[in-house]
């Protein structure tokens, strides 16, 4: 539940005639339909002309909340509240405040001592009580129905309370109640969209994308001047596409950035708090190239929202790889918006820009919090570790490896056996580099060379055995093989047999012993297990042969002949005995 959604019904029944009333009702609707620039102007028109109409402060204040302006808001709700002594939604509207900042308790006693005195027909105190927790960053959906039981208690024919209660009983996952409180909202009101709407998207929730898109385009196709409605496409799309084929993905991904386009186009919002909204849809849809050129025109604005460095930030980590700005940006970020307005997201991309940037500790913390902090309709978990195989991919061993760590380390991750497969394989990587000598030649360091590549050989054999742990049939298909040879390469190379053969201990014997004895029994073997193989009983022989065994030694080389007589390693030493 988006924080757009709280405002689909403002329009209130009660507002009374008058042409101070006849203007907040134009507010009133332009908020409906989501033109809160214009509602803004309007408020701030009616506000300047009656500065002791507390009513005009705490509709501008819902604006603001829109916007993500938390500061803004409370000072607003706080000039309404001051205006007129016996003015309680602005105390409901500062409860809001409170709950976006994460303060419950507070929120709590706000939203009490506004609805503890209420008039027998005074009921909008209590609606926007349970709209502010309806649209919390932690939404309460009981708390909600609690409060909008007690409103339609108040006034049953008030459509926007059985509209609210359908959100909430959505966001509870109550389906069918919820359908039945949008019916109620359309059969005091058959022309509203928003409960429409409502039922419309209840699909979402079981992941019915096409029904939903479906139902959403009939709607539209009846309402086309109606804006809401291509949001709720845009984020329709959206979620459709996070569940989409991966030859599918961009696609319908495109068409939730069109619909967006659309909305804007017919809101006919064209302000920058309306550009940074879709800024926002931007970030969290992924459509970064857009957001390069959104993020430019914003940051040339004066005074415009701190924000603006989240999506620098981004930009500058996932287009440019400038990681050293990307993680300036984002420090920039944290410093300039509260807490509370930090998505799990910029964590990611904070902890990604710095452990890219060397910042290794740094950037460990940031995605450890960016998982605790993630959306409920986001994986980020899943983000992080395909960041690290797209670094693997590109070449950047050093970073994919630091990255692969994150959900290598969390056994309750859906890739914490891919993670530390592919953390193994880059810490080899970048050991053997190390030890043998960045030219691929043994270089005449020896020990030195071992001393700088064992932490990277270390960490290697530590994340194969997690692999070679694994109980899923598909992770032993898919790594058993890999991992166990490449942890005896690992364990080959602390053993120092290149440097120093005759003093080696014999590390790596027990894996290649478990290798030969895997591949040996397998009928067929793919060309690379067959070098596998080979290379398992050449290391076998080279070991039994500096520790005297001639007999064995040369029963391991004879079989590596027997799979490739040509093999220059084990011919040189069968040659020999």
């Amino acid at each position: 539940m988006t924080k757009r959604e709280l405002f689909l019904g403002l329009l209130m029944a009660s507002v009374a005639g008058g042409a101070s009333a006849q203007k907040l009702k134009d507010a009133q609707e332009a908020m409906q339909v989501e033109q809160y620039d214009k509602a803004k102007g309007i408020l701030q028109e009616l506000i300047q002309k009656k500065p002791k109409d507390a009513e005009n402060y705490f509709y501008l204040g819902q604006i603001h909340l829109v916007n993500d302006k938390v500061d803004s808001a409370q000072i607003v709700f706080q000039q309404g509240a001051s205006s007129d002594a016996k003015d309680v939604l602005n105390t409901v509207g500062l409860g809001a405040v409170d709950l976006q900042k994460g303060n419950a308790s507070a929120a709590e006693s706000k939203f009490t001592q506004a609805t503890s005195n209420l008039g027998k027909k005074d009921y909008l105190p209590l609606y926007f009580t349970g709209r502010a927790y309806i649209a919390a960053p932690k939404p309460d959906y009981t708390k909600a129905i609690e409060y909008l039981t007690q409103a339609k208690e108040k006034n049953a024919k008030d459509p926007m309370i059985p509209i609210a209660l359908g959100d909430a009983y959505a966001g509870l996952r109550e389906s069918n109640q919820a359908y039945i409180s949008y019916r109620d909202a359309l059969s005091l009101d058959e022309s509203l969209i928003a409960p429409k709407i409502g039922q419309a998207v209840i699909s979402r929730w079981a992941q019915a994308y096409d029904v939903v898109i479906e139902d959403l385009n009939n709607l539209i196709t009846e309402n086309p001047t109606y804006a809401p409605l291509y949001r709720e496409l845009a984020e329709t799309y959206y979620y459709s596409s996070l569940k989409a084929a991966e030859e599918d993905y961009r696609e319908i991904n495109q068409k939730g950035l069109d619909a967006y386009k659309k909305y804007l186009e017919v809101s006919g919002d064209q302000s920058i708090d309306a550009q940074v909204r879709y800024a926002d849809f931007l970030v969290y849809t992924g459509n970064y190239e857009e957001l390069k050129t959104v993020a430019q025109r914003l940051s040339s604005i004066p005074g415009v929202d701190a924000k603006v460095y989240r999506y620098l930030g981004y930009i500058t980590f996932l287009q440019e790889k400038d990681y050293a700005k990307a993680s300036e940006y984002m420090d920039k970020l944290f410093q300039e918006v509260e807490e509370t307005r930090l998505i799990g997201r910029d964590y990611l991309i904070a902890g990604l820009a710095a452990v890219s940037a060397g910042d290794e500790a740094k950037g460990t913390e940031l995605l450890k919090k960016a998982v605790e902090k993630q959306g409920e309709d986001e994986d980020l978990d899943s983000e992080i570790a395909e960041t690290a195989f797209a670094k693997y991919q590109d070449g950047e061993q050093d970073i994919a490896m630091k990255i692969f760590a994150i959900p290598a380390a969390n056994p309750e991750s859906d890739y914490y056996y891919d993670s530390n497969y592919y953390l193994g394989t880059t810490a080899y990587t970048e050991g053997s580099k190390l030890y043998i000598g960045q030219g691929g030649e043994p270089e005449d360091k020896g020990a030195a060379n071992l001393e700088a590549a064992r932490p990277y050989l270390e960490k290697a054999i530590k994340a194969f055995d997690v692999v070679l742990g694994a109980k899923k049939p598909e992770t032993i298909e898919k790594y058993l093989v890999n991992a166990m040879y490449f942890k005896g390469l690992s364990e080959l190379a602390l053993d120092n047999l290149q440097f120093d053969p005759e003093a080696h201990q014999g590390l790596f014997v027990p894996t290649f012993e478990q290798l030969a004895a895997l591949l040996s029994e397998k009928a067929e073997l793919p060309d690379v297990q067959r070098g596998y193989l080979v290379d398992a009983y050449n290391y076998l022989g080279y070991h039994t042969y500096f520790k005297g065994d001639m007999p064995k030694a040369k029963s391991y080389f004879e079989k590596s002949l027997a799979i490739d007589p040509e093999n220059e390693t084990a011919n040189a030493f069968v040659s020999q005995m």
